[in-house]
Parts: C-alpha cells; sequence; structure tokens
C-alpha cells in the first residue's frame, strides 16, 4: 500500500528542548524531521505534535515549533500517544487512517505509539531516518521490533513520492527544486 496524502497525516513524537541533546546525532535527525514536517506543511498533510510532559522536558525545539500551529500540539504523560486520553482521540480520526510518524525515542514513545496505532487498525508508516534514540543500538532494535510486528519502515523521501504521486505538476516542481534536488 501507498501513503496517500489525502488519508494521512504526520505524528511528530516528543521533539523536546531537554531531550534533543541527548540523542545520538540529533542535529541530522533534527535537520531530517525539519524537512520532513515542511515537506507535510508544503502538500497540505495535517501535521500533529506529541509533547511528552513539557514541565520536565521542556516545549518541542525550534525550529519544529515554529512550523506547527498551535492547536497541533498533544501534551501526554504515557509513552504511547494513544494510552493517553487527549491524544487517542484525535489520532484515531477515521478520516485520516494512515500515520507516517517522526520523533524520539525510536524505542520508547515512537514504538509505543507505532504499536498501539497498528493494533488499533491504523496504517503506521516510521520514517526511519526521522527517528532517534539516545543509544543507536536502541533505535536498531526498535527498527527491527516494528519491522517484525508488521509497521511499515520508511525512508523520509520514499514519504514524499508517496504523498506526490506523480511528477508534471505545480507541487511536484516545488518539492523537487526545494526539498530533493
Amino acid at each position: 500500500m501507498l501513503i496517500d496524502r489525502r488519508q494521512s497525516r504526520l505524528l511528530v513524537v516528543d521533539l523536546q528542548e531537554k531531550l534533543m541533546p541527548a540523542i545520538h546525532d540529533g542535529e541530522n535527525l533534527l535537520n531530517n524531521c525539519r524537512w520532513m514536517v515542511q515537506v507535510a506543511n508544503t502538500m497540505d498533510v495535517p501535521v500533529l505534535a506529541s509533547e511528552q510532559y513539557p514541565k520536565g522536558l521542556g516545549p518541542t525545539v525550534e525550529p519544529i515549533r515554529s512550523l506547527l500551529r498551535d492547536e497541533a500540539f498533544m501534551e501526554k504523560h504515557y509513552f504511547s500517544c494513544l494510552s493517553d486520553d487527549g491524544c487517542r482521540s484525535t489520532l484515531l480520526d477515521k478520516h485520516y487512517p494512515q500515520t507516517v510518524i517522526i520523533g524520539t525515542e525510536a524505542h520508547v514513545c515512537v514504538m509505543q505509539t507505532a504499536l498501539e496505532m497498528k493494533e488499533s487498525g491504523q496504517q503506521v508508516f516510521v520514517v526511519e531516518d526521522c527517528i532517534g534514540s539516545r543509544d543507536p543500538n536502541n533505535k536498531h532494535l526498535a527498527i527491527e521490533r516494528m519491522r517484525q510486528a508488521g509497521i511499515t519502515l520508511v525512508s523520509r523521501e520514499m514519504v514524499a513520492f508517496e504523498w506526490l504521486r506523480r511528477a508534471k505538476t505545480h507541487v511536484f516542481r516545488y518539492v523537487n527544486r526545494t526539498f530533493i534536488a
């Protein structure tokens, strides 16, 4: 199955101020995530963002925060976004049967969210070059576990081209010139 921009949204998981400095290769991860959010915004794909206990871990980092509308943010206290009542109803919106997930930490909040979303009937796509953990081995193990559970692992360019679906459009030319080329 392909990712359809009319049936999907992007979920940014816990890219927060006090967590990001500890994430392995965090600057590269942040650049990849910013790219993914910008592509989603360009193609009018809805973007949501979770924040794990923001009083302790701080808000979503810049420049991601400035790319999102205020109503995009969901505070949570469980590791899985689906375990938190405030996030659950938003994430299980039947208008969006597909969810593309990016963020941290791969082996905790990203993985638990992906597994519970799949169990709830969502089509889940985790962007491998847009997830991270403090320890790269934990990211590797999370990828293996998600793959074994039937979660589809993709790259950011795979998502962009599936959202685009075809060339010879104004959106394709803009995305290709601005983000790919």
